[in-house]
């Protein structure tokens, strides 16, 4: 997420962070996806599921819309935006401002939302099928950026629920130094990789009875905080760098998920509508994020949230503290294990050959180790948020080359090709797309020069006031790949 951050707090309690080819002449993908030949029943509850990136077969979908409710509700129920929301009123917005910025980046869900229509069309995930907007190989930097950023966001998740973990532990009386840490940090990563392992099919189960936990308890906290909230007070003029920092913030983390969608409405029904789709996963996104975000926007207004986990427990019951500690543990987990199921996916599309259950062990490897060198070694937590906020120079354009294609097709899209190598047609010029490219390049060009991360501020910055316009990227290259692919892309998109 780009955008200051306040400086680093050290206590044992502190959540960090505010806040998601084919190589040239290889086998088509079902060498990447061992074990394809699945039945009716592969995607079982406690099943190891079996389809990776091959496209999953009409006979064995299944499932609704609403069931995407659960899934964005329960993933979304994570103290980040918690923190985000106190991050916005840290800008210097009022009560009110802030709330407003909550809203609207939580509104950012029905983009995300119907986005997931390409994975019904083409049974495929996301990563894949943005194939056709980059090419083969011009699709094959972007998809390693997107690991990266899946694993650097499970590892600092990893680390919140830790912590959390930890924390819960010294409140019932066990202050058991580094053996308490490492017994927290086993469970943490056991909770995350089982469910993410077994994949589809528990990922969802488990969000959703998680979402449920998570739901009551986050009620309690929101009764809790907000009745004392300072909603009348008068923040001093925030400026165009409070704004464009507060949008930033609340805006990057429904952003994140546009590399996800289609790796969860793969398994849906063809007949499963634009409608009932968007709508169904975007209230879940929307309604967790706005009520966490308002809790933080409330909490800041009424204490210190520079250690925001010990801010908001300043303002809550004694006895419901240890059940808060609980919240964020499995707040934090309920977003790794979508991160980390998609990062398996990632893989394959990266053209590790191996199923997705076997893949995903590369991405729990990385994780744990990242994870044991943040606690027990050196806290390079901050450097690697700095890091991951940075690559939303990146992502901003490349989501908006992405939903660009996306609407132009129409969600229509030759699967087969799409997993067809040299022999398709989005191999186009040596598996490069000339418009999907400069569109990325213009777009990261524009984000370069106007943003203001810890690590990087561009140029543009000071003379705009100091306003952060890193996101608007995405809708320059998303105009550019307009203009330059509006009629270049019917020649490969079926019934055009």
């Amino acid at each position: 997420m780009a955008g200051r951050q306040p400086e680093a707090e050290s206590t044992a309690r502190e959540i960090p962070g505010a806040g998601r080819a084919e190589a040239a002449g290889q086998a088509p993908d079902g060498a990447a996806s061992a074990g394809t030949a699945a039945g009716p029943d592969s995607d079982e509850v406690f099943r190891v599921e079996t389809h990776g990136i091959d496209p999953i077969p009409d006979d064995e979908r299944h499932g609704s819309a609403k069931d995407l409710f659960w899934l964005w509700f329960g993933s979304n129920l994570t103290f980040t935006y918690v923190i985000n929301g106190a991050l916005a009123v840290g800008f210097g917005l009022s009560f009110w401002q802030a709330t407003a910025v909550v809203v609207i980046g939580g509104l950012a869900f029905f983009a995300i939302s119907a986005a997931g229509l390409s994975g019904i069309r083409t049974g495929t995930a996301t990563l894949v099928i943005s194939r056709a907007a980059f090419g083969v190989r011009g699709n094959w930097p972007a998809g390693l950026l997107n690991w990266v950023v899946s694993i650097g966001y499970t590892i600092v998740n990893t680390v919140v629920g830790t912590l959390a973990l930890e924390a819960f532990f010294a409140d019932l009386g066990w202050a058991g130094g580094n053996l308490a840490r490492a017994l927290a940090l086993l469970v943490t990563l056991a909770l995350t990789f089982a469910v993410a392992m077994w994949g589809h099919a528990t990922v969802q189960f488990a969000e959703r009875w998680m979402a449920y936990v998570l739901a009551v308890g986050f009620a309690a906290l929101l009764v809790f905080v907000l009745p004392g909230a300072h909603t009348t007070g008068h923040a001093s003029a925030p400026g165009a760098t409070g704004w464009s920092l507060a949008f930033v913030v609340m805006l990057a983390g429904p952003f994140s998920y546009v590399p996800m969608p289609a790796d969860y409405t793969r398994y849906l029904p063809k007949a499963t509508s634009l409608r009932a789709l968007t709508w169904s996963g975007a209230l879940g996104g929307f309604l967790s994020s706005v009520a966490l975000g308002v809790i933080g926007v409330a909490a800041a207004s009424r204490t210190d949230m520079t250690d925001a986990v010990a801010g908001t427990e300043k303002l809550l019951p004694g006895w419901f503290q240890p059940a808060f500690l609980a919240l964020v543990l499995l707040g934090s987990v309920t977003n790794s294990i979508i991160t980390l199921y998609s990062s398996s996916l990632n893989l394959q599309v990266l053209g590790i050959p191996w199923s997705r259950s076997k893949a995903i062990i590369i991405s729990a490897a990385v994780t744990a180790l990242g994870s044991l060198g943040a606690l027990f070694y050196a806290d390079f937590t901050e450097s690697l948020l700095s890091f991951l906020s940075l690559l939303i120079i990146v992502f901003a354009p490349w989501g908006g080359v992405f939903l660009a294609d996306m609407v132009l097709r129409r969600c229509r899209y030759d699967t087969e090709a799409l997993h067809s190598g040299r022999a398709g047609a989005y191999w186009y010029r040596s598996g490069y797309h000339p418009a999907g490219m400069t569109a990325l390049v213009a777009g990261m060009l524009f984000a370069a020069l106007t943003c203001d991360s810890e690590l990087w501020t561009g140029p543009l910055v000071a003379p705009l006031g100091g306003a952060d316009l890193t996101l608007l990227g995405s809708v320059v290259s998303g105009l550019v790949y307009w203009a330059l692919a509006r009629r270049g892309v019917a020649a490969t998109t079926p019934g055009a």
